[in-house]
């Protein structure tokens, strides 16, 4: 059944459900698409790697090498484009979406992390979350120091949380 569906694997993404989203609630539509498609999974039990596009700039980029300029949710089962949410929400009142979801791990209990509650980021350790790092030899007194990008976050100053 799968096999009807293009073949377009995320990173990681070829023995899992993968699901790109947006956390912004910018274009009401959009929002509640995200919504909608990540309850659908969840009452079917799946187990979801989300990945919000809004929060890190190389799932926007893994997205867009995927699919162009398609608007989030997107799904992504085993390697296979599934669709969108208007095609996930079809796909799940025909039936077919429980079929395509078989052979995935499943999750019955919605877990909320320790570490970052849910959102899947935390702030970067190294840098606090500014982005910003002082390197360079001193004296204390800043001479010799330079400030350059932090290595370790995001363009938002947030690391995938390592406990989720």
């Amino acid at each position: 059944l799968l096999e009807r569906f293009d073949r377009k694997c995320p990173p990681g993404g070829e023995n899992r459900v993968v699901l790109y989203v947006t956390s912004l609630q910018g274009i009401r539509k959009t929002h509640e698409l995200c919504r909608a498609v990540r309850t659908i999974l969840e009452v079917n039990f799946a187990r979801i790697d989300e990945r919000d596009v809004a929060m890190h700039a190389e799932f926007r980029r893994e997205l867009r090498d995927l699919v162009g300029a398609a608007p989030v949710p997107r799904l992504f089962i085993k390697g296979r484009h599934i669709g969108g949410g208007e095609e996930v929400m079809a796909l799940n009142e025909s039936g077919v979406l429980r079929e395509l979801l078989e052979g995935i791990p499943k999750e019955r209990v919605k877990r909320s992390c320790e570490g970052c509650g849910g959102a899947r980021f935390i702030p970067c350790v190294e840098c606090g979350g500014s982005c910003k790092l002082l390197v360079g030899d001193g004296d204390g007194d800043g001479s010799g120091q330079a400030i350059v990008r932090c290595w370790d976050c995001n363009e938002n100053g947030l690391v995938r949380c390592p406990i989720c």
